[in-house]
């Protein structure tokens, strides 16, 4: 097929998870004999941090507004297979419009931040996207599954929407041998509905082991945080890090965003990352995440500090690595970025057929 995409970044991963999702599933759609364009509002806050500028898989583009968007890529939009529009697009909701309205191939809307987004259209906080668009995107690839996919059909009025889980790669993340650390971490940006949970389940745990040593990795986090003293604070570890930074702990610790604990079915990169690395997991609970890990086997849930500190304290060397190895195995069966595109790819094919649209090149690859 040919492909374009409009998402938030591909270039920089700094204070997003975009990037490092577009990245996966784009190499994976191009390793599958698609060409892709993908399409990057140019914007300062990224432009100081790419550390990607040029992915080898696709062509990038960089525009500077919308009227740019549409002099320079109108035609490209109008022969595609497929347009993607991705989550937090800036100016979302005239981009989508102009895609409705310009490509001839199928239209799609990929929400990397599906409860988010419907928070925001509950409030009528039509950022990116307004609900008069749903209905007309072809296909509405969700990053949540589970009754979400039922609301966005019956509420909104999408004529399809299926899950597309956030994936890793496999080429970047798997077991590599470093030492040991630290006995929990957390990776993560800052946010304030998550600050809470980590105090509750990981900074109290720290504070109540005075022997054990934790990490906390992400931008964005208030100076006026007073982090326990056996507790590190890295400000930005960049993707190409991340593998050790998981390598190098015992046990990684997983924060939910309260919309996406409220939507369930919603498992973040970080789950997947980390489970690829045989780190084993230590997660808040949410509607769902059963359904992605089995727990005590593949995932620890927690509910305090006690709780963290048992599985910290109490399980042993060989049941954690047991654990870990098992979460790694289903990721590598089940989440890699290559399961994406081959979803994508039956996706596309289904709607095809639907539409009456032209054969494409999926549907010899299915």
């Amino acid at each position: 097929m040919n492909i374009v995409i409009l998402g938030l970044s591909i270039t920089s991963s700094w204070g997003n998870g975009h990037a490092t999702t577009f990245r996966g599933f784009v190499r994976e759609l191009a390793a599958r004999g698609h060409q892709v364009l993908f399409l990057e509002r140019d914007v300062p806050w990224y432009a100081s941090s790419r550390d990607l500028p040029n992915p080898g898989y696709c062509d990038t583009q960089l525009y500077a507004s919308l009227d740019d968007l549409k002099s320079r890529f109108t035609e490209q939009v109008r022969e595609a297979d497929l347009v993607i529009v991705g989550s937090y697009v800036p100016e979302g909701v005239p981009v989508g419009q102009w895609v409705i309205k310009t490509a001839q191939g199928i239209k799609a809307f990929y929400d990397i931040d599906t409860p988010v987004t419907l928070a925001k259209l509950e409030r009528k906080d039509y950022e990116y996207l307004h609900p008069d668009l749903i209905s007309q995107y072809d296909l509405y690839l969700s990053f949540t599954g589970g009754p979400t996919l039922d609301l966005l059909e019956q509420k909104y009025g999408s004529p399809k929407a299926k899950p597309l889980y956030c994936s890793f790669d496999p080429e970047l993340y798997f077991p590599d041998p470093q030492e040991l650390k630290w006995d929990l971490g957390y990776l993560g940006t800052y946010s304030d509905d998550r600050q809470p949970p980590l105090e509750k389940l990981m900074l109290e745990a720290a504070r109540q082991w005075p022997k054990g040593k934790f990490v906390v990795a992400g931008p964005q986090y208030p100076a006026t945080i007073q982090w326990p003293t056996n507790t590190q604070y890295i400000h930005h570890l960049p993707p190409a890090e991340h593998r050790a930074f998981y390598n190098s702990q015992r046990f990684t610790q997983n924060i939910t965003r309260a919309d996406m604990i409220k939507a369930g079915y919603s498992p973040s990169v970080r789950l997947f990352e980390a489970a690829a690395c045989g780190t084993p997991i230590i997660s808040d609970y949410w509607d769902g995440l059963d359904s992605v890990f089995d727990f005590e086997t593949e995932i620890l849930v927690s509910y305090s500090a006690q709780d963290t500190l048992r599985f910290l304290r109490d399980i042993s060397e060989s049941e954690r690595n047991a654990i870990g190895e098992k979460a790694r195995q289903k990721v590598l069966n089940q989440h890699t970025a290559a399961h994406r595109a081959l979803e994508v790819e039956q996706y596309v094919q289904e709607i095809s057929g639907k539409l009456n649209l032209p054969t494409t090149k999926a549907s010899s690859m299915v």
